[in-house]
This record gives C-alpha cells, sequence and structure tokens, in this order.
C-alpha cells in the first residue's frame, strides 16, 4: 500500500529548503514511489536534447526535475504562508486536510 504524502497534484507549495527555497509553485506531479514531486518552476536543470519534432533545433532545454516532498510545505489557503496539514473527519464522514495554522480546511 502506498503511503500518504502531504501534497497532491495541483496544491501550491512553498519549497521552505535547498537551492529553490523561497520559491513557490503549482505541483504538477507526484511520484509516490521516490517520495518526489515535480513542482513548476522549481528545480530547474539544463537537459541536452537531440533535435526531434518537439524541439526541431535541438540543444539545451530547461525543464523541473524533481523536489523531495519534505523540502516542500503547502501554502495557507487564507494566510499565504506555508503550513502543515492535519487530517480529519467532515461533517459527512469523509477525510479532508485541513491547515493547522489557520484551521481552514483545503480543497
Amino acid at each position: 500500500m502506498q503511503k500518504k504524502l502531504h501534497v497532491k497534484k495541483g496544491d501550491t507549495v512553498v519549497v521552505i529548503s535547498g537551492n529553490s527555497r523561497g520559491s513557490e509553485g503549482k505541483v504538477l506531479e507526484v511520484v509516490r514511489e521516490k517520495d518526489r514531486a515535480i513542482v513548476e518552476g522549481v528545480n530547474l536543470v539544463s537537459k541536452h536534447t537531440k533535435p526531434n519534432s518537439k524541439h526541431p533545433q535541438g540543444g539545451i532545454i530547461k525543464q523541473e526535475a524533481s523536489i523531495h516532498v519534505s523540502n516542500l510545505m503547502l501554502k495557507d489557503p487564507k494566510t499565504g504562508k506555508p503550513t502543515r496539514i492535519g487530517r480529519k473527519l467532515d461533517k459527512n464522514g469523509k477525510l479532508v486536510r485541513y491547515s493547522k495554522k489557520s484551521g481552514e480546511e483545503i480543497k
């Protein structure tokens, strides 16, 4: 069984450590097996590519590399600051994520 992570695809996150510290972006993809996520505009690497149909010129392309989820914190929907998340049952008996800082439910 896969373990639950505090980030999901589509979440807005803040990088709390590493070279991209302080930057924020949207989670494009989550790799659960390796506890990593690809965040828009964060951890950019240069990739050398041969000419192909997608890039007819070839050359060096900047693209996002994955970053470990321990270096990411969810952005609070109310305050806009990094926050930890918790899980609780809502009135329908469904498990929902909420912000520990503001108590706001995370959609």
